[in-house]
């Protein structure tokens, strides 16, 4: 992890060494002055040397000068510094949640997700700046204040030097049981996060079933939960703080003490007392940074781990050492003996499923809710893989070809259109981003959402909310539909695009659906029968299993399982 870390120093060391520069060189400066107090005392004053008095003034309030200067290039860069490897951090970490597969979203929070994205990496952008810097410094600090102790008087420097190990010790102590407060604090923000995120989504239906009270208990009781871990990991940084301000009063009292023994015994001069007592408060303001780096260190380590635990999760589905593509694609598919499960249950959704789609043929699939229909054209892009049997794209085995080549060549239009936070513009031209205005002008007539767009006042300019909440479900389906006849695929998927709409806006989109089908492979889902009766096949399904395939007027005659749905009224 460690190695991980250092390595989004590299494209960024100038900075570093920058920071680690004037910090060292503010910290040789805060070094010397206690030395030259030192001089000041021991010979310039007793001399009554007024030059030498008023040079090592002028020196001092140079050095204070300097070391302004030196603060305000640390602070600076090195927060950019921090800055600028969260940007690193959150690229890489965008782009690794793009790889992942759609298994990987059915099991995590978007809440969690957020959470890492966000909070995660800005504490971790502190501690790329702190950590090195307070750690380095510190060290240096110490060492060089002891360096010029034992040089004056080396029995007080020892005094000096007994304590520390106590104090580190302490840090160490507390510092573990500090991490783990962290982490659970950490987890329990993504708990509120993915709390907050649902219920905001969810407003309208919290509101249409008066549940807000429900909403608050929810979100009253992940709040306790957080609110419990935040008191116990105070409670432990109380414990940790008090004693380390204990130990450090002790340490003054401790050198003065021991200057007090040295002077009566006649082996010290009250100059080197002031010096040894400067010192101690340099060396202490290393040790609490030490302190504070242990605080962030593991606040940052544990954000760290959860930022790890993204980035070390690998995809279900990638494209094999050789996945290929090939020109042209004509859209014939051949699903053979396919059986498919979720990783989270036991049971098969499809059972050895078998048939074929001719290049420009229209099939429906039909059967009653929870029959795989939907999974099998999940399993036709690869959001899935089978666990056994093949699907074969003109002839080619879908694990040899390229995800973005197999995507880019199907057209998906679902039930729960997902339009994004932007203009009608911005959502059509998703199928095709570098299309051009008039392709994007006539994939909107195409699907019979033109007149309804200019009638708005700000035409294709218009925002349409968060996923869509601004539109009606008819213009959200016809503006999903116009998105794909702007990306133009040779296959279609219709997966119950029509099932929840009124009767003008579903007599809308199947004119639409029909013109973007001509001519295409297309594969619709519907419980509708108006949907799937002018369609050249009709595949149906029941519990996972292919029961009977044939055209709307064979079914019916042969008055199976198709007969009993549609005597049901269930299509």
């Amino acid at each position: 992890m460690i190695k991980r870390f250092i390595a989004y120093y590299k494209p960024h060391r100038l900075l570093f060494f920058i920071d680690m520069g004037v910090a060292l060189l503010a910290s040789v400066l805060a070094i010397l002055i206690p030395s030259m107090v030192r001089t000041l005392l021991n010979t310039h004053i007793p001399d009554k040397n007024i030059r030498a008095i008023v040079i090592s003034f002028l020196l001092m309030l140079l050095i204070y000068l300097v070391k302004m200067v030196f603060e305000f290039i640390r602070m600076k860069w090195g927060h950019i510094l921090g800055v600028r490897m969260e940007y690193d951090m959150r690229e890489d970490i965008f782009g690794h949640i793009q790889k992942l597969s759609f298994n990987y979203f059915d099991n995590t929070k978007t809440g969690h997700i957020m959470s890492r994205i966000s909070n995660d990496l800005n504490t971790i952008a502190e501690v790329a700046h702190h950590a090195p810097e307070d750690l380095i410094l510190s060290v240096f600090l110490v060492l060089g204040s002891f360096f010029f102790m034992f040089r004056f008087n080396a029995v007080l420097a020892f005094i000096a030097l007994a304590p520390l190990p106590f104090m580190l010790l302490w840090g160490i102590k507390y510092g573990g049981k500090m991490r783990q407060g962290f982490r659970r604090v950490r987890r329990k923000i993504a708990d509120i996060n993915s709390t907050v995120e649902n219920s905001v989504q969810g407003i309208r239906e919290v509101k249409s079933y008066a549940n807000e009270d429900l909403e608050i208990e929810k979100f009253e009781n992940v709040n306790i939960h957080f609110k419990m871990a935040k008191e116990k990991m105070y409670t432990i940084m109380g414990i940790f703080y008090s004693g380390f301000h204990f130990l450090s009063d002790m340490y003054y009292l401790l050198v003065i003490a021991g200057g007090a023994w040295l002077y009566l015994e006649g082996r010290i001069t009250p100059s080197d007392i002031v010096a040894f007592i400067l010192y101690v408060n340099i060396i202490l303001n290393p040790i609490q940074r030490l302190m504070n780096f242990t605080e962030q260190f593991n606040q940052g380590a544990a954000s760290f781990e959860r930022f790890t635990e993204i980035m070390d999760i690998e995809p279900d589905i990638e494209d094999r050492p050789h996945a290929r593509t090939f020109r042209p694609v004509k859209g014939k598919i051949q699903v053979d003996h396919v059986w498919f499960k979720y990783s989270s249950s036991p049971d098969w959704i499809l059972q050895d499923i078998h048939f074929s789609v001719a290049e420009g043929e229209s099939v429906a699939i039909v059967g009653e809710s929870g029959a795989g229909k939907s999974t099998i054209v999940s399993l036709i892009p690869r959001f899935y893989e089978p666990q056994r049997g093949t699907i074969s794209i003109d002839g080619h085995d879908i694990m040899d070809l390229k995800q973005r080549f197999l995507r880019e060549n199907i057209g998906l239009v679902q039930q729960n259109v997902f339009l994004f936070d932007g203009t009608i513009r911005e959502n059509i031209m998703y199928g095709r981003p570098l299309a051009d205005e008039e392709q994007m002008v006539e994939a909107a007539r195409y699907a019979n959402i033109y007149d309804f767009i200019l009638s708005l006042p700000d035409g294709f300019d218009t925002y349409v909310g968060e996923r869509g909440v601004k539109l009606s479900g008819g213009q959200k389906q016809r503006i999903s539909i116009a998105r794909v006849f702007l990306k133009n695929p040779p296959l279609l998927i219709f997966d119950e695009a029509t099932s929840s709409l009124d009767t003008e806006s579903e007599s809308l989109i199947q004119e639409a659906m029909f013109e973007l089908s001509r001519d295409r492979t297309t594969i619709i889902i519907a419980h509708r029968l108006s949907t799937v009766r002018h369609v050249d096949k009709i595949i149906v399904l029941n519990k996972g299993r292919l029961v009977e395939e044939g055209t709307h007027g064979s079914l019916l005659q042969k008055e199976g399982f198709y007969h009993k749905l549609y005597t049901k009224n269930l299509i």
